[in-house]
């Protein structure tokens, strides 16, 4: 009997732990209904944010922001040659009108923050991402608070501090091969190896703090024929996101942009060849350029939308200044692609033991 009570007690902590994974799912599932359901039907009443103004109308009624992605700054520590949000300025906005723009957000129906960049830790050296993810969570109560970085930046400290807040840590690693990710910019000369190694640090924090880890890839000429399987097999990361490298005009190419990606860029065939050796991965997302391009609402650092249409950036005014609904407008986004390319999903980590 002695023998058989811990298998008992294994067997009972096994089945709880798949009934809950179980409730996590159908409750996905119901966030992923609701959502398709909000980006259709707008809530046909609330606040104008231009003047303090009434209620509009359903003709008035237009894009929900339901999905946010914030380049809050341009600045970046690495020189990624395929980079299409390159430092054209330094400017980052004062956390408490970053905190108003975002408030403006959530009243018209964001649930869902990624901060990005540049690199979202090089400002005050992640205090500002800190704040800032802390704000959402803890004063807006979004369901999804997440940040894409290059990692490097990264201290087991800022976990301390802001781990509580945040859902969704992505780290960008387009190769598990030093030499490569020297070829790329992502991190220079012996920096290489530490990226590497520094992704397997942060897998380590995200376990320990319970943040969902996932990996973001850039297909590019230089890792197009790698096979990635067996690191990201090891990591499992709840999502790993490929892109295929995307050309910006005035980003990364062009007479006036910062890089020169076209180098870096493939054809549509090598990016579904990745695709394929890859294929043993069950968390793999893939984005073609053709999903990717006018799928997202990106805000620039001074909380201008970036329209993409036409193979560019183009900005709005600041939401700040002419408020949310006017500067979505200019925002060519996509919504029928947002949600054919998987934008809706387990996003929400409310109850981070489910996670590890």
């Amino acid at each position: 009997m002695a023998d058989t009570m811990p298998i008992a007690a294994v067997d009972v902590e096994s089945g709880v732990k798949l009934v809950w994974r179980v409730l996590a799912e159908l409750w996905a599932l119901a966030c992923a209904w609701a959502a398709r359901r909000l980006i259709r039907v707008r809530p046909r009443q609330h606040q104008d944010d231009v003047g303090g103004g009434g209620a509009t109308t359903g003709a008035d009624a237009g894009v929900v922001p339901l999905s946010v992605n914030y380049h809050f700054t341009r600045q970046c520590n690495y020189k990624c040659g395929f980079c299409f949000h390159t430092e054209t300025t330094s400017f980052v906005l004062p956390l408490e009108e970053a905190k108003k723009g975002l408030r403006m957000l959530r009243e018209k129906g964001m649930e869902k923050v990624n901060f990005s960049g540049g690199e979202p830790f090089i400002h005050q050296r992640g205090e500002f991402v800190g704040e800032l993810v802390k704000y959402c969570k803890q004063e807006l109560r979004l369901q999804s608070v997440t940040i894409v970085s290059n990692g490097s930046l990264i201290r087991e400290a800022w976990f301390r501090k802001y781990g509580d807040f945040l859902d969704i840590l992505a780290i960008s690693c387009d190769s598990f091969d030093n030499d490569t990710n020297d070829r790329i910019g992502r991190g220079q000369g012996n920096r290489g190896s530490r990226h590497v190694d520094k992704l397997y640090r942060i897998h380590g924090w995200c376990r320990e703090y319970r943040v969902r880890f996932k990996i973001n890839t850039v297909v590019n000429t230089f890792n197009k024929d790698e096979d990635m399987s067996e690191h990201i097999l090891g990591l499992g990361p709840m999502r790993w996101k490929v892109f295929q490298c995307l050309l910006l005009e005035g980003e990364n190419c062009g007479e006036d942009a910062l890089r020169d990606a076209k180098p870096f860029y493939i054809s549509d065939e090598d990016f579904d060849a990745f695709l394929e050796r890859h294929k043993s991965v069950p968390t793999l997302v893939p984005e073609s350029n053709s999903k990717m391009q006018n799928s997202y609402l990106i805000l620039d650092e001074f909380m201008r939308f970036l329209n993409c249409v036409d193979g560019g950036k183009k900005p709005s005014k600041s939401l700040l200044d002419v408020g949310v609904d006017a500067a979505i407008n200019d925002a060519g986004f996509d919504e029928a692609m947002f949600v054919k390319r998987g934008g809706v999903y387990k996003w929400s980590n409310q109850d981070k033991r489910l996670d590890w």
